[in-house]
């Protein structure tokens, strides 16, 4: 199984815009083949110390069957125009692609 951790910082005030595109092409990604988990989340002042929080940074949690599956899963069209209607307004993306240890 393969987890993803994709942080996505867009501009100032757009993460209901995001939020609303994103959630969008959600029920299609979750019916691709291989794909097990697909959710946004925004961060929750926890009080921890080391937290940082970030009001316009949202991040998404996936899990996939496999790396083919994750590959599969950006090149459907369905990614390539959510990929066109955020670029306006993603400021930064980092990934973490991840297996059991």
């Amino acid at each position: 199984m393969i987890h993803v951790v994709a942080s996505i910082r867009v501009k100032p005030g757009s993460v209901p815009e995001f939020l609303e595109i994103f959630k969008s092409n959600v029920p299609r990604v979750r019916a691709e083949k291989g794909c097990l988990e697909y959710a946004p989340t925004i961060d929750v002042d926890s009080g921890l110390p080391p937290q940082h929080l970030d009001e316009n940074r949202v991040t998404i949690l996936e899990k996939w069957e496999s790396l083919e599956s994750l590959h599969a899963h950006l090149r459907t069209p369905h990614m390539l125009a959510y990929r066109e209607r955020v670029k306006g307004i993603v400021e930064d993306l980092s990934l973490a692609v991840l297996e059991a240890a």
